[in-house]
């Protein structure tokens, strides 16, 4: 439920009611509601009918028992067993459950397979993070054209969302943590299951999560961006630095490369939209990056409803330092052994491209937790409107820092039986978030690129 009627009533509305009004914040009773029917951040609290999905209870408010800060993330499910398991021979029976790409792989892949755990709400958040949220929600809107937001920073901007943009806003602007250096394996991967990995190291600082952020002092930056290519040789020394704005109609997004070959940093209008993602032999596009990033300018974005869904929850397993990832790239699809899959409330999201507008994906359809405003699948269409790739994200609640984020997502291309794979990390240092991972806001610059690039 939101804003008073219900999501049939509300959806079956919007179409005609956005050709009259424009973009309006939620009134102050309907913020009253976050922390009672609502969870602080705008998800219902009740669980379902069936009791298959529970009530929320503020999720893993502290680290399970034995785990250590710095350390990979243990398993606090880890004694929960297979409720059953879907595939190609029973999938009709949780048809209304399933989206049409995981639908879609099953049909494909005969041997493609969705595990289902007991569910478990573990969603938490900082307490400053639920401040905000009730802060700002009654002051959050949409510039004019909805390619920008104002009176916001630090919280969720849109807790109770009237369409489908300022659920996309939710997922852009989520609390991940306010600053992240990792290292990671991404990986095209042939239809044959061959690969080359490619070691990457990211430095993000989310500038809008940051505490007591507002309009006034984040200059309308939301987040700064480092990636640097460490191998295979061929690649290795190409650094991207990006800056993304809030209003995005008032400053695009800045963007800036580094190229090894050249020896010089160049501007980068064409990391957005459609353009290859780095690295990832055209199985990214640079707008996938993190589920989805970027303007949303392109689209129409339609708020179909919220559904009860099986998606990836909780992939603990995924992580283990125990897995090679030779366990987990397989031919056509990702190993589905250690994949646990869940029953939650999901927001679906159609986004139709805008007439006039290019994009090699016609429709997107994005399914996004409810508890984190995480995008946690995607069923991308082609010119024809037909089914073109999947993409899924693992996520996990690092517990440490209370924050519900991808543990690896993956893009399948139906068509031609290859699939990219990012974030794999099983080999590599636990990720440094926050303070621990010291970021100091100069090696944002683009002076910094340069010298970054002489070295």
């Amino acid at each position: 439920m939101y804003r008073k009627l219900s999501i049939t009533l509300v959806v079956g509305l919007l179409s005609m009611a956005f050709a009259c009004t424009g973009w309006t914040a939620a009134t102050p009773e309907e913020v009253s509601r976050l922390g009672k029917d609502l969870t602080p951040i705008g998800a219902e609290k009740a669980g379902n009918k069936a009791g298959t999905i529970p009530a929320w209870d503020g999720g893993i408010t502290t680290p399970p028992a034995g785990y250590e800060k710095g350390k990979k993330p243990i398993d606090p499910y880890a004694d929960d067993k297979v409720l059953f398991t879907i595939d190609a021979a029973n999938m009709d029976k949780y048809a209304d459950q399933l989206t049409d790409g995981y639908k879609a792989l099953m049909k494909t892949y005969p041997t493609f397979k969705m595990k289902v755990y007991p569910t478990h709400r573990s969603a938490s958040m900082p307490q400053r993070i639920y401040d905000a949220t009730k802060r700002i929600g009654a002051t959050a809107e949409l510039v004019e054209g909805g390619n920008g937001v104002i009176n916001a920073g630090e919280g969720f901007p849109f807790p109770i969302p009237e369409n489908g943009i300022e659920v996309v806003w939710n997922h852009l602007l989520r609390w991940r943590v306010d600053q992240v250096d990792r290292k990671y394996v991404a990986a095209p991967v042939m239809a044959n299951g061959s690969y080359v990995g490619v070691h990457m190291r990211q430095k993000i600082d989310f500038n809008y999560s940051h505490a007591g952020q507002t309009d006034a002092t984040l200059d309308n930056k939301v987040l700064f961006y480092l990636e640097t290519v460490t191998a295979p040789a061929r690649n290795a020394g190409r650094i991207l630095l990006v800056h993304d704005t809030l209003d995005q109609e008032k400053e695009h997004r800045g963007a800036w490369t580094y190229n090894p070959g050249q020896r010089r940093v160049r501007r980068a209008p064409h990391v957005a939209f459609d353009n290859p993602g780095i690295a990832m032999d055209g199985l990214f596009t640079s707008d996938q990056t993190d589920m989805y990033n970027g303007s949303p300018q392109r689209y129409n974005w339609e708020l179909a409803g919220k559904q009860e869904m099986y998606v990836p929850y909780n992939c603990y397993k995924l992580g283990s330092e125990s897995l090679e990832y030779s366990d987990i790239i397989k031919p056509n699809h990702m190993s589905c052994e250690d994949v646990r899959y869940e029953l939650h409330r999901v927001w679906k999201v159609v986004g139709t491209l805008k007439e006039g507008t290019r994009h090699i994906y016609k429709k997107r359809v994005f399914y996004i937790d409810e508890d984190s405003w995480n995008l946690i699948a995607a069923d991308y269409y082609d010119k024809r409107d037909q089914l073109w790739r999947v993409h899924i994200s693992h996520t996990v609640n690092y517990y440490d820092v209370k924050t519900i984020w991808t543990l690896s997502d993956v893009s399948y291309d139906l068509e031609n039986g290859r699939y990219g794979i990012q974030y794999l990390s099983n080999d590599k240092p636990m990720w440094k978030f926050n303070e621990d991972a010291g970021l100091e806001s100069k090696i944002f610059t683009v002076n910094s690129l340069r010298r970054s690039g002489r070295r």
